[in-house]
């Protein structure tokens, strides 16, 4: 449980004898574009494969003619908007995002400049960190919400072009017994798992010793460590709110 601590401690961290907060201002721009621009191609192949994938399974176990076919249109709703958008996306981006916070926080370590960070007098982690954080929860919300379009989008395609039901089904499946709840939830659950994602994969880079060998693994144990709490936070949270 030391590197609980430690990880507690290291967020306290952030906010203690930060600097003004225009300085951090062009900071989280930079941020916002590493992890957004250079995230839409893969959210964007996973998330539409998922929702058409979704579909075409959930197609095949519909086995009983008194089940209407626009339930296939509700069903893949739901899963893409409680889970599989925010979750799954949140896993992706934690393999790509989570091991280049990790890997240049690592490198900069290594390299010493943190060092000189600190000894000009300021607080490393805050000015490192804090606009990571910040530049992930004000983007991550962003690539979940398309996400879970175009997984919706993506079980319509597959939908219609399997001849599993109609667009019209598809589209009153969508819409049957809507609940704007679960747009709420899945954006909370995005904004918890954008912190835990970042925060963790900067701690695990902030503190890395040795050489490069020691960045990889850092970057590594950035990426399983997120998963890890990731999906601990997403029962939690589904325990919390909609239990």
């Amino acid at each position: 449980m030391r590197w609980l601590g430690r990880y507690i401690l290291f967020i306290g961290s952030l906010f203690k004898n930060r600097e003004p907060f225009r300085v951090y201002v062009q900071q989280i721009l930079n941020e916002c574009v590493n992890i957004g621009i250079d995230s839409l191609v893969i959210v964007v192949i996973v998330s539409t494969f998922i929702g058409a994938v979704t579909a075409v399974q959930t197609a095949y176990n519909m086995v009983s003619p008194f089940i209407p076919n626009y339930i296939i249109g509700m069903l893949v709703r739901d899963m893409v908007v409680l889970e599989l958008a925010p979750t799954i996306t949140s896993v992706v981006l934690a393999g790509k995002v989570g091991s280049h916070i990790a890997g240049s926080l690592g490198t900069m370590r290594i390299t010493e400049q943190i060092d000189a960070i600190e000894i000009m007098g300021i607080n490393s982690a805050s000015y490192l960190v804090l606009p990571k954080i910040i530049g992930a929860i004000i983007v991550f919300p962003m690539l979940v919400i398309l996400a879970a379009f175009l997984g919706i989008y993506g079980g319509f395609v597959a939908g219609v072009a399997t001849n599993a039901l109609t667009q019209v089904e598809y589209v009153y499946g969508v819409q049957y017994e809507f609940v704007p709840f679960n747009v709420g939830f899945m954006l909370i659950k995005t904004v918890v798992f954008a912190f835990i994602i970042a925060s963790i994969s900067s701690f695990s880079g902030f503190f890395t010793k040795g050489g490069a060998l020691e960045v990889g693994k850092a970057s590594t144990q950035a990426v399983t460590s997120s998963c890890i709490a990731v999906l601990l936070a997403d029962y939690i949270i589904s325990q919390l709110l909609l239990v």
